[in-house]
């Protein structure tokens, strides 16, 4: 996808919330959004909004003089989302149809993004969730794929929402023990999206591969992405990829069996999917 003039006005807002997350004084606060709103001016069209974006992020964490601009609220989304985890557990395990819950689990953690245009409270999101019906739902075709797949590439998304990435490995590898999971994340902070670290503090490499994309971007970027990550993305029989980031950076995609797994937060995303700001979609291609 390449960025729209909405994307323009979302991306000034998510500087304002930057400046919010990191507990800005004023003058570092009009450096920062004197910085994004000049970039913004001359702002290159043919980029996916993700892709726009990165720099941006990384000029300023500069300004900020922090690595992580968001460390604060990944902690604290994670905290949140590790309490949600035996309810999960027991939804998963007493569903009439354990894959439909296994991936409403994951969309559930798709919530958890501080740079969507909504806010959102984890426990109606969890609720509601498990109520509505995938508006683009390809489940039966996913559960085919998975029947046959060997190797499934889990690309994750936003951290907070990896918790949840991780119960959902877990309960596909008792539904499908055939597969050999890998879950991907991003190659250094980007807003809040889920790094190594965050992956390796859940324990993740305990019940899976995970892999460094070494993206800068929030979102996967083929060209950007290291050899060792590349290789797995053109072999895989199946790829898994969470979120707006991940959609809006493989659209158009690169290969086929790609099943894209998110909740719609902005109008943007909306559009290309044909599909409401609030839907759930289940995605292959």
């Amino acid at each position: 996808m390449t960025i729209q003039h909405e994307c323009i006005s979302c991306i000034t807002a998510q500087s304002q919330r930057v400046c919010d997350a990191i507990h800005a004084d004023d003058t570092l606060r009009k450096k920062i959004l004197d910085y994004v709103e000049g970039a913004l001016k001359s702002a290159n069209f043919t980029l996916s909004p993700p892709l726009l974006a990165a720099p941006l992020y990384e000029q300023m964490a500069i300004l900020a003089q922090t690595d992580d601009l968001y460390e604060e609220q990944k902690q604290h989304a994670s905290t949140q989302a590790k309490s949600y985890v035996p309810f999960l557990e027991e939804t998963i395990q007493n569903s009439d149809d354990p894959l439909v819950a296994i991936l409403k689990t994951a969309v559930v953690g798709n919530v958890i993004d501080l740079a969507a245009e909504v806010s959102f409270d984890l426990h109606d999101a969890i609720m509601s969730v498990f109520k509505t019906p995938f508006t683009h739902d390809d489940t039966e075709a996913l559960r085919v794929s998975l029947t046959c797949a060997k190797t499934l590439l889990y690309i994750g998304d936003n951290a907070g929402e990896h918790i949840f990435d991780a119960l959902a490995i877990r309960f596909l590898q008792k539904l499908y023990p055939q597969l050999s999971i890998t879950y991907m994340v991003r190659g250094n902070p980007i807003i809040n999206d889920v790094t190594m670290r965050e992956a390796q503090e859940a324990g993740i490499e305990k019940i899976c591969s995970v892999i460094n994309s070494g993206v800068p971007t929030p979102g996967f970027v083929y060209e950007l992405a290291s050899i060792e990550s590349q290789v797995l993305f053109d072999r895989a029989d199946l790829i898994i990829a969470k979120g707006m980031g991940n959609y809006e950076c493989m659209t158009p995609q690169k290969r086929h069996t790609i099943c894209f797994l998110l909740k719609v937060k902005c109008s943007v995303v909306a559009a290309s999917l044909g599909r409401e700001i609030g839907d759930i979609v289940c995605k292959l291609s």
